[in-house]
């Protein structure tokens, strides 16, 4: 297996950091990853080196003012990159760059929470031959329970709106949540939090695609997920309602349910499990 890093230009002119993972097994096949929201690629090298292993091309990459690309505090604070464009934009040109360069192949892209929310703004949705969704979730509040309900309601209502202005961007490192993000970015995030239609409240069906997927769909939740619980993952899967779609609630051994959560997925103890069992919808269905 090898990786290597290269970096894609999208036709807002700013730069994307992305890897891509090979190796000689090649079975024609492409995997892209779309992370969570402010977690670098590095998060899903192991994931991404054991698909490379079976023979799939397989390309991680980071969203603008997220890691490489662009991510120094400078650059942050002049960063006009919304959620939307990371779907719009940035989603769009890595499947559109693979497709490029292996324009027969199969690809399936795999979104991991808030990349299966800006899928639906991927204009490229007809290049992507299957998808997995990774606990993809709404972020309405009132959607959580116990200790997160109010997380959640500070978060969108409170902390972002506070912060942000002050920082000229979310401060999200000082606070041990995740990457620093763009401005406009959670300003979006934070507007769709507070309603329940989320994403759905702002935009017609000119701007989304969500209802014109129409390949197989695999949709993970995970118990104990306090990010995404399951009736926030069954909301944003309904979106597709036009997908062939395959829901799964996942419920790992008694040992397992605190290892899993909402980032779990991605680790290597769960390769025989779930990365076997994604492997496996790929490939038949």
């Amino acid at each position: 297996m090898e990786s290597r890093e290269i970096s894609i230009v999208t036709k807002k002119g700013h730069s994307l950091s992305a890897t891509r993972f090979s190796s000689s097994e090649n079975i024609r096949k492409i995997l892209i990853i779309s992370s969570a929201t402010g977690v670098l690629q590095g998060y899903y090298r192991k994931f991404a080196s054991h698909f490379a292993s079976l023979g799939y091309t397989v390309f991680t990459f980071d969203y603008h003012g997220i890691g490489k690309s662009g991510s120094e505090i400078e650059k942050l604070k002049n960063n006009s990159s919304n959620l939307i464009s990371w779907g719009r934009v940035d989603q769009a040109t890595v499947v559109a760059y693979a497709k490029k360069q292996e324009p027969d192949y199969e690809l399936t892209l795999l979104a991991h929470s808030v990349g299966g929310q800006v899928l639906g703004f991927n204009p490229n949705y007809e290049q992507i031959d299957k998808v997995v969704l990774v606990a993809s979730q709404t972020g309405y509040w009132k959607y959580f329970k116990g200790w997160h309900y109010p997380k959640m309601w500070l978060l969108w209502y409170v902390i972002i709106p506070v912060l942000t202005p002050i920082f000229g961007y979310f401060p999200a490192k000082i606070l041990g949540l995740f990457e620093n993000l763009p401005k406009q970015m959670v300003y979006e995030w934070s507007k769709w939090g507070r309603q329940k239609d989320y994403l759905m409240h702002y935009h017609n069906e000119q701007e989304y695609f969500f209802d014109k997927i129409r390949v197989p769909l695999l949709s993970f939740s995970f118990p104990k997920d306090h990010f995404a619980p399951k009736v926030t993952v069954d909301w944003l899967t309904d979106l597709n309602k036009n997908a062939k779609v395959q829901r799964v609630h996942h419920i790992p051994s008694k040992d397992k349910l605190h290892r899993l959560k909402h980032f779990g997925f991605f680790r290597e103890e769960f390769k025989d499990t779930l990365w076997g069992k994604t492997e496996e919808w790929i490939q038949k269905t």
